[in-house]
């Protein structure tokens, strides 16, 4: 595997300026150093300036032990020798056209879409090896079902924003049912003052079908996601700033083509129209102290079909240690 360490180092050192998508609550470098913990998660391109493609997501997130015993951690794969977290999200996202004015369906653009999911998560780390295995099984529906219209009117209307139109013509009713793995594993620590690591990602199902690769590099006063958050070294305020560079390879995107067995859309693109490499990257800062943690970030990422546009948005992070 050496050889792949040092492809990835090299892979971190060049610059970009590309950004993810998902709400990815597991990543190292978002760590809360404890079993226990809620967080809030909040992301919009308003952020940006800008109101279209992925307009908004929010995730709900809760961490306790008690969670052990949740029978869907049967299907949550852990490595061995290993600390462990479990915990339940709650997410729901939100996708628009490049312009929310036009009441007429917009060909060779995003189409109108929301999902509401509910996630089942483990995360294990290996504090002897210095590496990370994130499991996660996602559960819900895409389509009117998540209601994503009556949020975004609401919220413009609270804002007194124009009325979006065009959400006639949204993805249709359709199950949810994916799962993602990613592996994560430290690279170079530099006394908690610079980390790098690496990272594996897959997922699959019926909402998104997809593989990344990248890299995470921290840097400031933080604490190691590989170690132990038991021990009495740690730091208790933090302050430092993280960027995460990656590579996806698409496959399937239900926000895009549509549910796997409801086919009956007004609208959506087909596979032929799909961008099949999209680079993107995560950065921003996060402060901790105590039990509290807060975070802000920027993403952007390339088009992800073959007559669209990069976009940008930004996001918020707040939680608390109980």
């Amino acid at each position: 595997m050496i050889w792949f360490k040092e492809w990835l180092i090299l892979f971190c050192g060049i610059p970009f300026s590309l950004f993810s998508q998902t709400i990815d609550n597991t990543a190292s470098f978002r760590s809360m150093e404890s079993t226990g913990y809620f967080r809030l998660h909040y992301e919009n391109d308003f952020f940006t300036a800008s109101d279209f493609y992925y307009s908004q997501g929010i995730n709900l997130e809760f961490c306790s032990p008690a969670l052990i015993n949740n029978p869907l951690n049967l299907l949550l794969p852990k490595m061995k020798n290993s600390g462990s977290t479990f915990g339940l999200a709650l997410e729901h996202a939100v996708f628009t056209p490049s312009s929310i004015r036009n009441a007429e369906i917009m060909y060779n653009d995003h189409p109108y879409a929301a999902y509401m999911i509910l996630k089942t998560f483990l995360i294990s780390t290996d504090t002897l090896n210095f590496q990370r295995l994130s499991s996660t099984l996602s559960i819900g529906g895409i389509g009117p079902i998540a209601s994503g219209d009556e949020m975004q009117k609401s919220i413009h209307k609270w804002l007194k924003n124009i009325e979006p139109l065009g959400w006639q013509h949204q993805i249709k009713n359709d199950i949810i049912l994916n799962y993602e793995l990613t592996y994560e594993q430290q690279l170079y620590n530099y006394k908690n003052y610079f980390l790098l690591s690496s990272l594996v990602k897959i997922q699959a199902g019926t909402l998104m079908d997809n593989a990344q690769i990248g890299c995470t590099v921290m840097a400031g006063r933080f604490n190691s996601p590989y170690a132990s958050s038991t021990s009495s070294i740690l730091r208790i305020f933090k302050l430092y700033g993280y960027a995460q560079p990656l590579v996806r390879m698409v496959g399937y995107d239900a926000t895009l083509q549509g549910g796997m067995f409801n086919r009956d859309n007004p609208y959506t693109l087909s596979s032929q129209q799909l961008t099949r490499i999209v680079f993107e990257t995560n950065f921003g800062l996060v402060l901790g102290f105590q039990k509290v943690y807060l975070e802000y970030y920027q993403s952007l990422q390339t088009k992800e079909f073959q007559l669209g546009k990069y976009h940008r948005w930004g996001g918020i992070r707040v939680g608390i240690i109980f």
